[in-house]
């Protein structure tokens, strides 16, 4: 436990929290929406700090980022805790937090230390979601930086301004699910806002932090032609056309078993509306063998071949298309 980051005091022992839009106003004895964070005496302490639920070396095209870093090893970890309550999360063991917060006791230096033994590129703030375990993320990616390690950040994007401006400096790469383009969708699903995620990416953009966005299509709720083309508009015109999208398949789960998995087809109409709004990468997620490749957007060249989220080939030369030297987008040197 260690007093939070990013809050202030308010009257008779109340606080409220600024790490998130939700912006919750807490009780002394109380916790935030995240359950994660709570108000001991008019402090305001992360609960989940040094206590790490889930680690584990992945290849990074798994987060997924597939323009960064081909090929290289990641080290993920997780505390527990979530400021959304997505309804067909599947995590909600350890992100949606009941009572009691568990994990192992492990420090940002453990962490970092972990990483270097393993041989690992980068650290991946993940599984979970790294805004309410923010005090670890932060305190790891700046150890993390000074030993030459990468920042990953794998998250839905609820943030503050003030927090994600501090910890961007440490950043290498994001992955941030944009999970609808409709508020009313957002708020009924995952307990949360479309505003604030368009505002992450955007800065995120700004900051030249390497970007992609996931969207996890969910038959009935953000699978109709309308909501997906004014999403792939959006990350066309105001993320640029070279941002990756992963569009992935959802399978009922937790609270969402009674909405049938997505269909290939509903994915591929997906990748053509993306395609049609001008982007130049356009990924198929959950769905063995397909679309993991990516080709030239000029000349149509297979340029990193994937199976499997595993690299199997990349004709990559000086970050260019080896066959017709257009540039591929991307961090794709380690």
């Amino acid at each position: 436990m260690k007093e939070a980051l990013f809050w202030e005091a308010e009257a008779d022992q109340r606080v409220q929290c600024r790490l998130c839009p939700h912006g919750c106003h807490i009780q002394a004895g109380q916790r935030g929406r995240c359950r994660v964070r709570e108000n001991r005496d008019g402090t305001l302490m992360s609960l989940n700090y040094g206590r790490v639920v889930a680690t584990h070396v992945d290849p990074v095209e798994k987060k997924p980022l597939f323009h960064y870093a081909p090929g290289s090893r990641c080290f993920s970890f997780a505390a527990m805790g979530c400021n959304f309550s997505c309804r067909h999360c599947q995590n909600a063991t350890i992100s949606q937090v009941r009572g009691r917060i568990d994990g192992d006791r492990l420090m940002p230096q453990h962490l970092v230390a972990m990483a270097e033994d393993m041989r690992c590129h980068s650290i991946a703030y993940t599984y979970t979601e790294p805004t309410v375990f923010y005090e670890m993320v932060y305190e790891t990616a700046q150890l993390a930086s000074a030993r030459g390690i990468d920042n990953l950040l794998v998250s839905n994007g609820f943030i503050e301004e003030q927090p994600l401006r501090q910890v961007i400096p440490f950043l290498t790469a994001a992955n941030i699910d944009l999970k609808s383009f409709r508020e009313d969708v957002y708020r009924s699903l995952c307990g949360g806002r479309l505003e604030p995620v368009l505002q992450t990416l955007r800065r995120l953009r700004e900051a030249e932090v390497w970007l992609e966005v996931t969207t996890l299509v969910i038959p009935g709720y953000n699978d109709d032609e309308q909501q997906l083309a004014a999403l792939t508009e959006f990350i066309a015109r105001e993320l640029g056309p070279d941002t990756p999208w992963h569009v992935s398949a959802f399978f009922p789960t937790y609270r969402l078993t009674d909405v049938p998995p997505t269909p290939v087809a509903t994915l591929k109409k997906a990748r053509s509306i993306g395609l049609a709004a001008g982007l130049h990468y356009v990924y198929l997620g959950n769905v063995p063998g397909e679309a993991e490749t990516t080709h030239c957007p000029q000349c149509g060249q297979a340029v990193i071949v994937r199976a499997g989220y595993r690299l199997q080939e990349l004709s990559v030369v000086d970050g260019m298309c080896s066959s017709c030297e257009t540039p591929i987008a991307g961090r794709l040197l380690h």
